[in-house]
């Protein structure tokens, strides 16, 4: 159950999906333990492929609900676009997505992989933390609700 972000003992999972050990640790360095004062700390949960992705998600044990996935559209052998709209169209309630996009151009493919925010490479840690926090504010509301 997700509760109020001024709850120490809040937490919201963030999936991080990126074959590129250090994509993940500069998602994880640029959104710390809380992206925002509004909103639970973050719990990552690290997958370099994309089988450990759809198994974490489509698990149904509320223990181990993702919250928000963060996916590499840079990615490979399976990019983070792809996936994305995999996951959208396969998973149950599939919680939000933010990709990482190799150039801003690159948007209008996320738009077709219908992730709900995109942020592009260099990370801005500014912009993602802002982009995630929105995000788990969205998750929030709608599991509340």
């Amino acid at each position: 159950m997700v509760v109020s972000g001024t709850d120490t003992g809040a937490r919201m999972r963030v999936l991080v999906y990126s074959d590129n050990a250090d994509t993940r640790e500069q998602v994880r360095l640029a959104i710390g333990r809380r992206p925002a004062a509004d909103v639970p700390k973050v719990e990552f949960v690290e997958c370099a492929t994309s089988p450990v992705v759809l198994r974490r998600l489509e698990d149904t044990d509320p223990a181990a609900r993702i919250d928000v996935a963060i996916f590499d559209g840079e990615a490979s052998p399976v990019g983070g676009m792809g996936l994305c709209r995999q996951v959208k169209d396969e998973v149950y309630r599939c919680p939000p997505v933010l990709l990482l996009v190799g150039r801003r151009d690159d948007g209008w493919l996320a738009t077709w992989s219908r992730a709900e925010q995109v942020v592009s490479h260099p990370i801005d840690p500014v912009t993602l933390a802002e982009s995630l926090a929105e995000l788990m504010r969205q998750r929030a509301a709608a599991l509340s609700g």
